[in-house]
Order: structure tokens, then sequence, then C-alpha cells
């Protein structure tokens, strides 16, 4: 199968004022975005550097690989160097704010185009604690701090640049792109040509509602591979394109896994029945609580997890029974109380989602045409 390397290998000699970018070069800008450029690519918006020369800084620091999200990352980065279509490229109003008291975990850089225009991307969840606080305080909390400073972020490029702009992010970046491309002022929001959301979450009720969301709706593309998990959580009016992964399970969620045909996607007629399975699991169990309890129970799971010195997810992973950890941990009876109806919970729309048929893909009212 080909990944993004294969591509930028097959197309890398033509410039972007030759052809326009297309969704895989608008999966690399997002997937560029999780490396870790601090004291590399310039902060202030009016300086930028070419991707060839950060690079060739990024790739001689001794822990360059832990600067990345995954070790591909580094091959990635080497292709594009030596390609004309992203070696040029100017690298600028590169931004990261992690604040673990305020539950804040995001970061962006700018792209500067040779056809004029500039793509803004934003990183998705890293592998902080703090960063997957965030995306679950998305289900009760109308916006996050990261989904805020997105739109700063964006209208603070676009008031020193007159360029067309486009937006692009991965998993919770994708969340990003459309938020800030939604509450942006009109002014901004008709320079913006198209935002791309590559397997994020969607957005509460109150979202679907908000004009200048309704009024983006046209510009947003949204690619999910086969089995989403992370695409299908929260609500989104948008259509949505099923894609092709080389991987199983959650482990599709990785963009080097998505594979590509030509200058796009390879495209699937429907999403796997776990997919499903999962979503209506997930929308069942959230809509069986208030906000309220959201929030409360969110609280409770996060709060014992840090006092645990538990800072990263994967150390969850670890664990060898969740409900025996929770059962150790010393904890009051109501926050006891509240993590074992709400886990009780979510095991009964498991059971439930299992009973019910499959929609077909032609029945699920989010997919594209």
């Amino acid at each position: 199968m080909n990944n993004m390397v294969d591509y930028v290998y097959w197309r890398g000699d033509i410039l972007f004022s030759q052809l326009p970018p297309n969704p895989v070069d608008m999966l690399i800008f997002s997937e560029l975005s999780y490396l870790r450029f601090d004291g590399i690519v310039p902060e202030d918006p009016r300086f930028s550097a070419p991707l060839r020369t950060v690079a060739k800084t990024f790739l001689s620091l001794e822990d360059a690989e832990k600067r990345c999200r995954v070790s591909e990352d580094l091959t990635l980065l080497k292709a594009l160097a030596d390609s004309a279509r992203f070696g040029n490229l100017g690298l600028t109003f590169y931004r990261n704010r992690f604040v673990p008291q305020e539950d804040t975990q995001f970061a962006a850089i700018t792209y500067l185009l040779d056809d004029g225009s500039a793509c803004l991307a934003f990183r998705g969840t890293d592998d902080t604690l703090v960063g997957w606080r965030e995306d679950f305080d998305m289900t009760f909390q109308d916006s996050v701090p990261a989904q805020r400073l997105a739109k700063d972020y964006t209208e603070e490029f676009a008031a020193g640049s007159e360029m067309p702009l486009r937006l692009t992010g991965h998993s919770k970046g994708g969340n990003l792109a459309v938020y800030a491309g939604a509450k942006s002022e009109p002014a901004v929001q008709a320079r913006i040509l198209e935002v791309y959301n590559q397997d994020g979450p969607g957005f509460t009720e109150h979202m679907m509602s908000d004009p200048g969301y309704l009024a983006l709706l046209p510009k947003i593309r949204t690619f999910v591979p086969q089995a989403s998990v992370f695409g299908m959580l929260l609500e989104r009016r948008e259509g949505y394109t099923v894609i092709k992964s080389s991987q199983f399970g959650l482990m599709q969620h990785d963009p080097h896994s998505w594979e590509v045909m030509g200058g796009n996607f390879l495209v699937m007629e429907e999403r796997t029945r776990d997919s499903y399975f999962l979503d209506k699991t997930f929308r069942a169990w959230l809509e069986g609580m208030t906000r309220e309890e959201r929030s409360k129970f969110f609280d409770a799971v996060f709060d014992l997890l840090m006092q645990d010195n538990v800072s990263r997810p994967r150390d969850i992973l670890k664990l060898q029974n969740i409900l025996t950890y929770f059962r150790a941990l010393h904890m009051d009876e109501n926050t006891r109380s509240t993590i074992v109806s709400v886990l009780s919970s979510l095991i009964q729309s498991a059971r439930e989602a299992n009973s019910r048929p499959q929609l077909p893909d032609s029945e699920d009212p989010h997919d594209s045409q």
C-alpha cells in the first residue's frame, strides 16, 4: 500500500503553484504539526524559515525522535525536505502552549505555500493526560481552551496577512480547525478556502445551530478511516469520506496508515461494524448523562489518575484491570458511586448497541454522498 511518504516521492517534483493542495498534502501538514519545533520555527509570523532548513536543524538534534509523535515522522520530514514541492515552503508562527493547571494543550504552525496561500495546521491530542482531559471536556463544554486559542491564532495570523487561508488538523486538531474557521470574524472566514478535519471529533449540540459553523459547512472536508472511533464522537452536520487504512481498530487513527492513491485517499463505501457499534455505545452513554454528570465523572477519574502519578494515557494501558485499579484507590463514597454508576451505564449501553442490528452505510445520516 502507498502512504504519505510514497506520495511525496511520487508528487514531490510538482510545485503548489502548478498543482493546488490536495487531501494528502493537507494530511501531511497536519502530521507535521505534531513535531515539536520549539526553538527552530519562528514564533513571529513576520518571519519564516524554509522547510528544508528547518528539517536539517531538526534532524540534527539528539532528541529528534522524542520530538516526534511517531518515528515515521522522521522519514516523512526527510522526504519533504528533499522535494521541490515542500522543501522551500516557509514555516512560521509556531505556537505551543501546555498549561496543566488549565487543562490546556495547544500547538499550531503555519505553512506559506508558493501559490500565495497559507495553511494553518493545528496539532491533535499529544501523549499527555492533560491533552486527553481537554478532549473529554468537549463532551460537556461548548468550548475548551484549545478551541479558543485556535480561533485567536487564526485571527492573529489573518490580521497580519491578506493571504487566502486553509485550515487543517488531525484528531483534536481537526476539531480545532473547524472551530477556528467557524468562530473567526466573517471577514476572516471569507478568506478561508477549505477546512480539513482528519478523524477529529464533532461538537456539542450548541455548535449545530451556530451561524458561523453553518456558513462554514460548504468548506469543510472531513475524512475518517473505516474503523473510526474518535471521528465519530459528538455531533456534526457535514458529511465525511470513509478511507482505507492498513491498520486495524484504534490503530487506524494513525495517518501513516491511511492508504493513498494519486493525490487522494483510497475511498471505502462504509465504516466497519465495530465503528458503528462503538458510535452507538458512546452516544447512548453520553445521552444518558447530563452535562453536570459528565463533568463530575471526568473530574473524578482524572483527579484520581493525577493523584496516582498517571501522567500519560499509555500508563493507563499498563493497568491489568481498570476496575480493580479504581477500587484500590482511596476516594470518598460519592466519587466511588459516580465512577461505578457511569461505568455501569457504559457497559449497559454497549450491551444494548450490540443487540441492535447494524445500520448499513446508506442509512448513516452523517455519511458523505
